[in-house]
């Protein structure tokens, strides 16, 4: 447990949420101050291939989780790594926050990024999308833009590529119903793909829709694979239980070390609903 976390979780209700604001707006100032000089200084790595262009990507990554532990007190653990066999596969993690969109990069090899395709029109930050050979998806295509990714991971996979793709596609909040939609299935069933689960916890300490950054260890697991071979219902399934299931099991142990965690989330997610509403 780092200075930070021991301080803050130690602190009264209303100094603790008090020091949560300040810490997170501290670290969401220099968290894109850094991104930007990055992006700037790292300019000509766009130019010079995937290779250069990744390293900047994972220095992003790495400076970005050191501000988040010294700043915030919020570390990010990763377990499992020994559930990834060698060779190209399917990396289909539960989607919670922006926090594992970029820690995961650190912990994947050889890995592309299954994303929408608005994110290639971002200044700067597209052109290293487009560098580092990722597969952009125009979610308006339906089966037509499902071929086009089937084709482009087809490809990755025979470099050995580790394939990104969250199978619910956008961030659900925690504890919330999922909703898991066909792409991994579909990437599953055509190409005989070994898909990887990953459970995660990371929307207790990076809640979506909220500049807050709350103090704990954020756990990014890595579940058994799932072999080629299931007829795509019982696959669904499997993925489904077991990305749920871990989830769960993630939530409910950061829960028993902090209780506050889970009134810290609810409160940003009935004052989101509440600003929808209105």
């Amino acid at each position: 447990m780092s200075d930070s976390e021991t301080v803050l979780r130690q602190a009264p209700d209303s100094a603790r949420r008090a020091s949560i604001v300040v810490r997170s707006t501290i670290f969401n100032v220099l968290f894109y101050v850094n991104l930007i000089c990055l992006m700037v200084c790292g300019l000509p790595s766009v130019l010079m291939g995937r290779g250069p262009a990744t390293f900047m990507a994972r220095a992003w990554a790495r400076t970005s989780l050191w501000l988040l532990r010294h700043i915030c007190g919020t570390t990010v653990e990763f377990r499992g790594l020994d559930q990834m066999p060698p060779g190209g596969l399917v990396v289909a993690p539960k989607h919670q926050s922006m926090l594992e969109t970029f820690a995961l990069t650190l912990a994947v090899d050889n890995f592309s990024y299954v994303h929408k395709r608005e994110l290639t029109w971002i200044p700067l930050f597209g052109w290293y999308l487009w560098a580092v050979d990722q597969i952009s998806i125009n979610r308006t295509s339906g089966s037509t833009a499902l071929s086009q990714v089937a084709n482009g991971v087809a490809e990755f996979l025979k470099l050995d590529r580790r394939i990104l793709i969250f199978p619910e596609g956008t961030r659900r909040p925690v504890g919330a119903p999922p909703k898991y939609k066909y792409g991994v299935t579909h990437l599953y069933s055509t190409l005989n793909a070994r898909v990887v689960p990953v459970a995660l916890n990371t929307g207790l300490f990076w809640p979506r829709r909220s500049f807050l950054r709350n103090p704990g260890v954020a756990v990014i697991e890595f579940l058994p694979v799932i072999e080629p071979g299931l007829p795509r219902e019982e696959f669904t399934q499997r993925l489904q239980d077991t990305i749920e299931d871990g989830t769960r099991a993630l939530v409910e142990e950061a829960l028993s070390v902090d209780p506050t965690l889970g009134t810290l989330v609810r409160d940003i997610d009935s004052a989101s609903q509440a600003s929808r509403t209105a």
